[in-house]
């Protein structure tokens, strides 16, 4: 499975800022690749704010449509005003692995539960505008056993299509590489095992 991700490094985060009716809401989005970043984001968000009237919160910890290490939070706001349209928001954007605070200050006119639904969802909307992304692609391990003078053949071919060497264990008869093949991806050696003269095996993971 490929899918788009924050292209931010971990501890990082990106801020953006819309006004609604004398309200500041500041959105917060970083790359969560598990609960325990986005956490990370939402202590960040109340040291730095600590007057803010309400941190509310989504995250998805995982892929799009990812069922169990998700959450959110209305922090206070009335229920299902805040946290749920936030996240329905990350859950559209069709983006894994994003965690996002918006930190409210209230200015004095009620917005309704309506109004806040909507102002919650404008600002992680307007936050993911200009949020960059990048690719992941899940990986499946598989062990490729080649001949010593294969092996220069083999990692050149693998290299050219993205397919990464995560381990290599040498023995009397050849070397087994380990790669992390793309878990969308049919296994197809044909090409490689035709370069390598036939001395190639796939072995059992």
């Amino acid at each position: 499975m490929r899918y788009p991700v924050p292209d931010l490094p971990g501890g990082t985060w990106q801020e953006s800022e819309l006004e609604v009716e004398r309200s500041r809401f500041l959105t917060w989005l970083c790359h969560a690749p598990d609960a325990a970043a986005f956490e990370a984001l939402l202590v960040e968000a109340r040291r730095r704010h600590p007057a803010a009237s309400h941190h509310c919160s989504a995250f998805i910890a995982g892929p799009p449509g990812e069922q169990a290490a998700i959450g959110f939070s209305d922090d206070g706001e009335p229920g299902g005003t805040a946290g749920r349209p936030m996240y329905q928001v990350l859950q559209g954007s069709g983006l894994g692995q994003v965690g996002c605070v918006v930190t409210r200050y209230f200015g004095g006119t009620k917005l309704g539960t309506g109004g806040l639904a909507r102002a919650y969802a404008q600002a992680v909307t307007q936050g993911l505008e200009s949020l960059p992304h990048r690719q992941v692609v899940e990986r499946t391990p598989r062990r490729l056993q080649v001949a010593f003078a294969g092996e220069a053949e083999a990692r050149s071919w693998l290299a050219s299509r993205e397919i990464p060497v995560e381990a290599a264990d040498y023995a009397a008869d050849g070397v087994v590489l380990t790669v992390g093949w793309p878990s969308d991806t049919p296994i197809d050696l044909g090409e490689l095992e035709s370069r390598l003269r036939g001395r190639l095996t796939l072995l059992e993971s």
